[in-house]
């Protein structure tokens, strides 16, 4: 029974998904995983025609968005992979045991299944990556659950374009009626996510948001689980001697990563802890000429909220530019950006917290120039809830772990590390590495859910959930948990007769 009335369209869709819910999980791997393959293949088939739609409704540059679409088929093809290699499953095996430590055990097979019906709320900066056949939508797919994205408004053209891609694709492969569905509108989104068929949920976008929809997840009639990718600063810290020994590839590396795709990045750096009296805002300054093109930003909206804050950050007490950047609006009402630096001494930037410490979705970042002697680990929890990144720039020599610093520098990666999802040294936050091991979320504020992460083959598990059989016989068990392994998976198996040796290696 749902929640609410849906309008008629909306009730076709969330009916159709529950509907092939049970027949999608049921589908094998390997037949799961070439209609994954069919869809990236068709997306960079039609790439010359989506970037077209993409250019004119976000304003992006054709590399970036060719580059994104590459990016968008790779993980859908990770995510194909990884779901017939089938770890993530985490089939653990527990044969019966009549002599077990506890008295007799059972057969006990434990692994994970899809979730149901997932509704997935696209992002507005990454129209391709983190939109309607993004990261979300991959692993959601890969797990068997039917898909529902909502369409992000900034680019509706592109949404319903790549739909038809991903829908006539699927249809193709021989993927059940219902697995995939494009809505538009919030207050459909909120409608679906509200359905009591609908079994998960998943966001890309700001902190009021995510936190709006992960309330309504949670306050359910039977609550959901909801992955919200929010807000994130990521903070930077530049050790004395790095500066030193390579001053001006900092900069460059900084101006690159603040000023890419007019800083709309979730990974952009937005605060930099520098020594007080450094070499590195010169470096910065001079190296700025190379960097003064302007870029629309994605739409008029964002812009204006960048200009607030910008302004905000500018007005503050004891912040002074480096760069002084700017922003224009033309007669579409578009905004125009170019970068933006600012220094603020420590004291300063403390006196001035709430109005420097908010995250500025645009090209904007934050020089802290911090005293000699001050303790960089404490910094962390002084400021920041969560992110999703936190960097490290060291010299060759402090890399070693052996120079009278290192105690320190171990410190802060500690504090890093408690507080963001991925530490990086002497690199740049921005181009998240679609790769297995990726981790691509943090503590709250970063995201909804700090264990989960919206990059990397363990994504997949967000949209599964675990199933133990006792005493099952064979023929009714899934087949990850079967003897003969027919699908080839990894399995834990916990032998009869061991549980009398457990902790014995500790004695």
């Amino acid at each position: 029974m749902t929640s609410e009335v849906l309008s008629p369209d909306l009730e076709a869709a969330v009916s159709a998904a529950a509907a092939a819910a049970p027949a999608f999980a049921a589908t094998a791997p390997v037949d799961r995983a070439r209609a994954i393959v069919a869809v990236a293949d068709a997306l960079e088939s039609a790439k010359t025609r989506l970037v077209e739609i993409a250019m004119r409704e976000t304003g992006l540059t054709e590399a970036r968005l060719s580059g994104e679409v590459v990016r968008t088929a790779v993980q859908l093809r990770l995510f194909a992979d990884t779901l017939v290699d089938g770890g993530y499953l985490d089939a653990r095996i527990d044969p019966a045991d009549p002599d077990f430590a506890l008295g007799v055990r059972p057969d006990v097979r434990r692994t994970h299944i899809p979730l149901g019906p997932v509704i997935n709320f696209s992002a507005s900066n990454f129209p391709f990556a983190f939109s309607v056949l993004g990261g979300d939508s991959a692993s959601i797919l890969a797990a068997g659950c039917p898909l529902i994205v909502k369409a992000h408004s900034g680019h509706p053209d592109l949404s319903d374009a790549t739909a038809e891609v991903a829908r006539e694709a699927l249809e193709a492969a021989g993927m059940p009626q219902g697995v995939f569905h494009l809505i538009h509108g919030r207050e459909a989104g909120v409608a679906v996510l509200k359905d009591s068929r609908v079994k998960a949920g998943a966001f890309t976008g700001s902190i009021g948001v995510g936190r709006l929809l992960a309330d309504i997840a949670a306050s359910r009639p039977a609550p959901i689980p909801f992955y919200g990718e929010l807000g994130s600063v990521n903070p930077v810290f530049i050790t004395v001697d790095a500066v030193a020994e390579r001053a001006e590839e900092i900069a460059q590396g900084f101006l690159t990563s603040v000023s890419g795709s007019a800083g709309q990045l979730c990974t952009k750096p937005g605060f930099v802890f520098v020594p007080a009296a450094s070499a590195l805002p010169a470096a910065i300054e001079a190296a700025a000429g190379d960097f003064l093109a302007e870029h629309r930003l994605l739409d008029p909206r964002i812009a204006r909220s960048f200009e607030e804050r910008r302004n905000a950050i500018l007005g503050s007490p004891g912040v002074h530019p480096i760069v002084p950047g700017g922003i224009r609006f033309d007669d579409a009402g578009q905004g125009w950006a170019t970068p933006t630096v600012v220094a603020v001494a420590l004291d300063d930037f403390r006196r001035a917290k709430e109005a420097l410490v908010d995250e500025a979705f645009g090209p904007l970042s934050i020089l802290v120039e911090t005293p000699e002697g001050t303790d960089l680990a404490a910094l962390m929890p002084e400021f920041y809830e969560g992110n999703l990144t936190g960097t490290l720039h060291l010299s060759t020599t402090e890399a070693t772990g052996e120079t009278a610093n290192a105690a320190e520098l171990r410190a802060l990666v500690d504090a890093l590390s408690r507080q963001v999802g991925r530490v990086l040294f002497n690199g740049w936050s921005t181009g998240v590495a679609v790769t297995p091991a990726q981790q691509h979320g943090g503590p709250w504020p970063a995201t909804s859910n700090d264990s989960s992460t919206s990059v990397g083959t363990a994504a997949i598990t967000r949209f599964l959930r675990p199933v133990a059989y006792q005493n099952a016989p064979a023929a009714f068990l899934p087949a990850a948990l079967r003897d003969d392994n027919p699908l080839g998976v990894p399995q834990a198996i916990a032998p009869a007769g061991e549980s009398h040796a457990w902790g014995n290696r500790w004695r």
